[in-house]
C-alpha cells in the first residue's frame, strides 16, 4: 500500500500543469540485444480472471503481469520487453503507465485516453521482479498487451540496433508504385518490397526494421484495426494501432523482414499509408548498439509555461537544467515515449537527432487535437534531440531505456 500510495501522489503532480522532471539519474546496466519473436497477444483482460486476463484493472490501481508466465513463449531471463499496448477503457481514462514491476515509475505515463477512445501505443519496457510488469490505470480500463520481441543477454541469437537518419519508405497518398499508391484496401493484405526504397542502406540483407508507422483513413471512416508484419508468414491475430475515431493515428512497430525484405501491411477498412524508418535490427557488428534500461524517467515536461511551443525545440537529454535521467556519456539512441497536449490542431510532431537537417517524418499526429502519446527511439549525436511541432503544443518525454555501444 506505501508503494501504490507513493505512486498515486506523484502521478497527481503529473496531472497538473506544474509536473517537474524526476531528479533520477541511472547509471549503465548490462547491455541487452534483441530477439524478435513472432507478434503474439500476451495479455487481455477481457477474457476470464488469471494472471494474464481478466479482470480490468480497476482506477487508481495496478495490476502485475508475468509476462513469461504466458503461452508466447518469452524466456524468463528477458531483460526487457517491446510490447504494443491497447487500452479499451470503461470512460474517461487520464492516463495509464507500464513500468518494471519493483520500480516507481514515478510521473511517467505510457498513454493517455481523455475521451475514452481506445488506443494503442507501443512500449519498450525493462522487465521488473521476476520478469514482471506493472501497469497502473489512472480509471477503470481493459487492457491488451501484444509482445513482439524482447531484449536479452548478446549472443549468436540477438540482433544488435543500427540507427539510420529517419527517412519515408513507404507513402500510399503518392503515385501508384511499390512504395507507393494506390490506398490499402480494407480487408486486403498488400505487401511493400522495402529495401527497394532509397532509405536503405545498399547492399543491406533482409532485417528487422524499426518503423513508425501511421494510418490516414480514407474520408475520415473508422478503421477498426491494422496489422503489420513479415511478408509470407502467416498474419498474426494482434493489431497494431486502431483509429475508431477516423482520425490519423502513428505507431512505433518493430517488424521482421519477410520474403525478399519485404512487411505485409492488413487494414480492416480503406486506409491511406505512411511508414518511416529509424533504424534496423541485425547481427552485432561495427556500428551496432546495444539497449540499457534505465529507471522511467521524465526528460521535459513544457507545461510549465503555458504558452507551450511551436515550430522547432532543443532537448538536451544528457545534461538538462535539472538532474539527467541517464548519467552514460556514450548513449547514442534514446527510447522515448513523447506524449503531445495540443493547443489545437496539431497535424504532427516530429524528433531526430539535434544539429541534423529536420527530416520529411513524423512522430506521432493529432490532427483532431486529442491528446496523444507514441513510442520514439530517436538517435543523438550531442546527447540532445530536437523536436518540432507543427502547430502549438505541450509535450512530455519520458524515457524507458537507451542504445549504446
Amino acid at each position: 500500500m506505501r508503494r501504490l500510495l507513493g505512486c498515486l501522489v506523484l502521478t497527481f503532480c503529473f496531472c497538473g500543469a506544474t509536473a517537474s522532471a524526476q531528479p533520477s539519474v541511472s547509471a549503465p546496466s548490462s547491455a541487452l540485444q534483441y530477439v524478435p519473436v513472432t507478434p503474439c497477444r500476451v495479455v487481455d483482460t477481457r477474457l476470464s480472471n488469471g494472471p494474464l486476463g481478466g479482470p480490468p484493472i480497476q482506477g487508481g490501481t495496478y495490476r502485475t503481469f508475468p509476462l513469461p508466465q504466458g503461452s508466447c513463449n518469452i524466456p524468463a531471463s528477458s531483460g526487457a520487453y517491446l510490447l504494443n499496448v491497447t487500452v479499451v477503457p470503461e470512460g474517461h481514462l487520464s492516463y495509464l503507465a507500464v513500468y518494471p514491476t519493483g520500480e516507481n515509475p514515478g510521473v511517467t505515463t505510457t498513454m493517455n485516453s481523455p475521451d475514452g477512445r481506445i488506443k494503442a501505443d507501443a512500449a519498450t519496457v525493462p522487465a521488473g521482479t521476476n520478469g514482471s510488469v506493472n501497469v497502473y490505470a489512472s480509471d477503470t480500463t481493459n487492457v491488451i498487451i501484444d509482445i513482439y520481441g524482447y531484449y536479452a543477454a548478446p549472443s549468436g541469437s540477438t540482433l544488435a540496433y543500427f540507427p539510420l537518419p529517419p527517412c519515408r519508405v513507404i507513402d500510399t497518398r503518392n503515385p501508384n508504385g511499390p512504395l507507393g499508391g494506390p490506398y490499402l484496401l480494407g480487408g486486403e493484405e498488400r505487401d511493400f518490397p522495402v529495401l527497394e526504397s532509397t532509405c536503405i542502406p545498399a547492399g543491406l540483407e533482409a532485417v528487422t526494421y524499426s518503423f513508425n508507422v501511421t494510418a490516414l483513413p480514407r474520408n475520415g471512416s473508422p478503421l477498426a484495426y491494422l496489422t503489420v508484419w513479415s511478408a509470407g508468414q502467416e498474419r498474426p491475430v494482434v493489431g497494431l494501432l486502431n483509429s475508431l475515431t477516423g482520425t490519423v493515428v502513428s505507431n512505433a512497430a518493430v517488424v521482421p523482414a519477410g520474403t525478399g525484405g519485404a512487411v505485409a501491411v492488413y487494414p480492416s477498412n480503406d486506409t491511406d499509408l505512411v511508414v518511416d524508418i529509424n533504424g534496423f535490427f541485425a547481427p552485432a557488428a561495427p556500428g551496432g548498439l546495444s539497449l540499457y534500461p534505465v529507471t522511467p524517467c521524465r526528460v521535459i515536461d513544457t507545461r510549465h509555461s503555458a504558452l507551450g511551443f511551436t515550430g522547432e525545440r532543443t532537448v538536451p537529454v544528457l545534461s538538462p537544467p535539472g538532474l539527467p535521467c541517464v548519467a552514460a556519456r556514450n548513449a547514442e539512441a534514446f527510447v522515448f515515449n513523447a506524449t503531445v497536449y495540443p493547443l489545437g490542431t496539431l497535424n504532427y510532431l516530429t524528433l531526430w537527432s539535434d544539429g541534423q537537417p529536420q527530416p520529411g517524418t513524423w512522430t506521432l499526429n493529432a490532427a483532431d487535437g486529442a491528446v496523444t502519446s507514441n513510442m520514439a527511439i530517436v538517435s543523438s549525436a550531442d546527447g540532445s534531440v530536437d523536436a518540432y511541432a507543427s502547430g502549438r503544443t505541450q509535450m512530455t518525454l519520458d524515457i524507458m531505456t537507451y542504445f549504446a555501444p
